[in-house]
């Protein structure tokens, strides 16, 4: 699909510093790699980055730097990249915002930029070659897609990246010759956003946790193809920009945002993330049940609700075996050796379950098998240490990253850090790729591994009344989201 540079983070909207740092350790999850804010005033736009999770700064400091008084408007964001970069000069000119325009202070491990004239933050991943020739004329090398999206809209405006740039993207931006901050949704809804209200003023967030969780109320989600405009008294005016109710846009939202990437507690697009991986654990339930099972357990965190409803299913007894020290995930990390390193020094077995379940027979839910990192530590830690008659690894996501029935090795091109070109678990690669067996990745893994049908996922999305069709199921053999060649009619 050309050139894309990726990120996949999580974004706030607030009107005070104290909303905004609260929303931003709320979406923490989505992005412990590197953090930023953009404090928006009537004569200015100036910019914090720093390397590292939200509290790598604390919430005085950042008040401090940006006195109440001098702003009405603050954006945040929380980012991981795939670009596997660890330098601390890369991971700092890569964190959000990106800005056109000011004075750069660098102190290494964080960055001041002070009078932007422009400044964004996205979540999601842009192809670059779909910018129309702006990024080779302005920047020939972009640190990532949302500085080029960046000089995209200084060129074009905010309505032609909805209408040039189907997606993938959720994304604010604040421009000093504007009186107002804009947010927008791109046309097929695969990155998410939601819209909510604090003290009468508008806010924006990732997901609809960090919003009730600092205080405020929900409003529901952003609409695909719109643009939402916010004065510096929180006020909102929305236009849509985009009609996503015809054929110009067929929605497709992100099924991986309910399956992992999303906090359990959040409603995405109107549905609870919760209730969707119990229907989950349920349908595992239906398709595997091995016999004398004595425990099921689940790979820490997101797939606790699977693994309890699965149990309660069969009737087997829930156990708590494994803990991690720290809630970073491994899947964010931007390297595979880093990610193995994560495994090893940040999951463990529980002391208190190793004489439980020794000599036992269990079975381990996790959310997806992507790399093999998570399955082949769950294996090391329950036959070599907790020594386990026997285990089974059930994932509830049909296997990632397989050669299509069209003959295109699946991955994910679209904001989450599964490229076609990663190393998948579930296919071989060389001069004839194909499709791993069942027999192949267990032989590989050295454990029994079985993952949920497509058939069955589908079940459980229409369940809750979200159709397969308007879902972007690409990494596990689906069509593309969208033709990024497409120009997308503007809504007279």
């Amino acid at each position: 699909m050309g050139e894309s540079i990726e990120h996949h983070c999580g974004l706030a909207l607030a009107h005070t510093m104290h909303d905004l740092y609260s929303m931003m350790e709320a979406l923490e999850h989505r992005g412990q790699e590197a953090a930023g804010i953009a404090a928006v005033g009537t004569r200015s736009i100036d910019v914090l980055k720093w390397v590292g999770g939200i509290r790598g700064f604390g919430r005085e400091n950042l008040e401090r730097i940006f006195p109440f008084d001098d702003y009405h408007t603050y954006i945040g964001h929380v980012r991981y990249s795939t670009s596997g970069k660890k330098d601390l000069g890369e991971l700092l000119k890569g964190a959000h915002p990106q800005t056109i325009g000011g004075r750069v202070i660098n102190h290494g491990n964080h960055m001041l930029v002070l009078g932007c004239e422009k400044a964004m933050v996205h979540n999601g991943q842009i192809d670059v070659l779909s910018l129309e020739g702006i990024v080779n004329k302005n920047n020939p090398s972009p640190g990532c897609d949302t500085e080029a999206l960046l000089q995209y809209f200084a060129e074009q405006g905010a309505r032609n990246i909805l209408r040039r740039i189907p997606g993938a993207y959720t994304l604010i931006i604040a421009d000093r010759s504007r009186t107002k901050v804009m947010v927008m949704r791109d046309p097929t809804g695969i990155r998410i956003g939601v819209l909510g209200s604090k003290g009468g003023k508008s806010v924006v967030a990732s997901e609809d946790i960090a919003i009730r969780k600092s205080g405020g109320v929900s409003q529901g989600d952003l609409s695909p193809g719109a643009i939402y405009y916010i004065d510096n008294n929180g006020q909102v005016e929305k236009k849509q920009i985009i009609d996503n109710a015809g054929i110009e846009a067929k929605l497709a939202h992100c099924m991986f945002e309910y399956l992992y990437l999303s906090d359990p507690e959040s409603v995405i697009d109107g549905v609870s993330v919760r209730r969707v991986r119990e229907l989950l654990g349920q349908q595992l339930a239906k398709e595997y049940a091995p016999k004398d099972i004595d425990f099921v357990t689940h790979v820490p965190n997101s797939p606790e609700a699977a693994a309890r409803k699965y149990a309660d299913e069969l009737g087997v007894p829930f156990l708590n075996v494994f803990y991690k020290p720290n809630a970073r995930r491994s899947f964010i990390e931007g390297t595979n050796e880093a990610r193995k390193t994560l495994m090893r020094d940040n999951f463990y077995l529980l002391p208190s379950a190793v004489d439980i379940i020794k000599g036992k027979k269990i079975v381990v839910i996790d959310d997806s098998l992507v790399r093999g990192t998570v399955v082949t530590r769950v294996r090391e830690l329950l036959y070599q240490e907790a020594r386990v008659d026997g285990a089974d690894f059930l994932s509830y996501t049909p296997p990632i990253g397989i050669i299509g029935n069209d003959g295109i090795p699946r991955g994910c091109m679209y904001g989450v850090d599964m490229p076609p070109t990663d190393k998948f678990i579930a296919r071989i690669d060389g001069a004839n790729p194909r499709n791993a067996t069942s027999a192949e990745i267990n032989e590989k893994i050295g454990m029994s591994v079985k993952f949920l049908s497509r058939e069955g996922l589908d079940q459980v999305f229409n369940k809750v009344g979200l159709p397969p069709t308007n879902l972007c199921q690409y990494c596990i053999g689906g069509e593309a989201p969208y033709n990024r060649n497409q120009i997308l009619r503007v809504v007279k």
